[in-house]
């Protein structure tokens, strides 16, 4: 690799404190440093923002932002126009998934196939010239000489760990990346941040949430149909507000009264546009099918490894074993203790150790 100052890094700038202090950190360092913003926001969508996500109409105060984080670096900035990457890449995706009753996560497909690629094919095709990339991910890269490949893991700081969100990112995309953050704390990067002169950025509401508004109506485009909740025994309890409202292990909308204990949603049928409900202690499954599977680690190198499996971006690992199923296009993953709400669309992620394995999409709980 090319020493810092005969590197040029892009880095991928949110408007964030912590894209904005990756980038001052890289530049420290001696890396020529340049950023890049994506631009996502569809102007027709008509709704108010209330609340901090990743797509909405806040977006061209974050895009601001970014600017003038690169003004007082004094790095070259470029806005990335992907409008249409993204609304063929996330949102039909998003919207092909909710109609089929599942919970997508639409973080995980952006990093994937957005941010790590079509922000990058777009920006080199624009004649801006980069050899790295890098952003403001919690996440560490190693370098496993035995085997000469790449591992993605676990950021040292494990309440702001976003390895979750990026395990599609392949063994090649990693050879050209940083995250500058990994091996800090967030509070670390608060300090850096207002020891530098940017800390109005600290007071920036994080990203949270996909969406800067609470109803998917708007973006789903089309009008939720109500219909039955049914029990366990295919009884008629009540009526949902439409499926795309709800996902597994949700108790809010479902208006349920008489119960002698509260009820949640436990599996959607959205072709029958009906939701099944019922007791808490349903919601514990012990193992799941997963599809659209992705190794950034070969199955075969960890075949007899301790596994540990996460379901979604906060739950808490959990211990399990693998078994390939389909001629190896799925996997059963079986837990040594039962998990609350699995939910179809969501990503299972495997893990040994802090080391990201690979995982894959949640087809169904077992």
């Amino acid at each position: 690799m090319n020493k810092p100052d005969q590197t040029t890094v892009a880095v991928g700038m949110s408007g964030g404190v912590d894209s904005t202090v990756a980038a001052l950190l890289l530049k420290r360092k001696g890396y020529k440093v340049i950023g890049l913003t994506m631009k996502i926001w569809d102007d027709s969508i008509k709704c108010e923002s209330t609340k901090s996500g990743c797509y909405g109409p806040g977006e061209a105060l974050d895009i601001a932002d970014a600017k003038q984080a690169a003004g007082r670096l004094g790095i070259e900035h470029y806005v990335i126009d992907l409008r249409g990457e993204y609304q063929k890449t996330v949102i039909e995706y998003f919207r092909q998934e909710y109609r089929q009753g599942k919970t997508p996560n639409p973080c995980v497909q952006c990093n994937a196939k957005i941010k790590f690629g079509g922000l990058l094919e777009k920006a080199a095709s624009g004649g801006i010239r980069y050899d790295l990339f890098a952003t403001g991910h919690y996440v560490r890269i190693a370098y496993d000489p035995v085997e000469k490949r790449y591992l993605l893991k676990r950021g040292v700081d494990s309440t702001k760990d976003q390895s979750y969100f990026l395990y599609r990112l392949s063994r090649e995309q990693l050879e050209k990346i940083i995250f500058p953050l990994g091996d800090y704390r967030k509070d670390e990067i608060r300090t850096v941040a207002r020891e530098s002169g940017f800390e109005e950025y600290i007071a920036k509401r994080e990203s949270q949430d996909f969406l800067e508004w609470d109803n998917y109506d708007t973006l789903l485009e089309d009008r939720c149909q109500p219909g039955d909740i049914l029990d366990e025994n295919g009884k008629m309890i009540g009526r949902h507000a439409g499926v795309t409202r709800y996902t597994i292990g949700q108790r809010k909308m479902l208006n349920l009264s008489g119960m002698k204990e509260p009820f949640y949603v436990l599996r959607i049928d959205a072709a029958k546009n009906e939701i099944v409900a019922g007791p808490k202690r349903l919601l514990l499954k012990s193992a799941l099918i997963a599809e659209d599977l992705h190794w950034i680690i070969p199955f075969d190198f960890i075949r007899d490894k301790k596994i540990h499996a996460q379901i979604r971006y906060r739950s808490k690992p959990s211990e399990c074993k693998i078994y390939p199923e389909d001629q190896d296009r799925r996997i059963r993953v079986e837990f040594e203790t039962p998990q609350e709400a699995i939910t179809p669309g969501q990503s299972v992620v495997l893990y040994s150790g802090d080391i990201v394995i690979g995982g894959g999409i949640i087809r169904n709980a077992l």
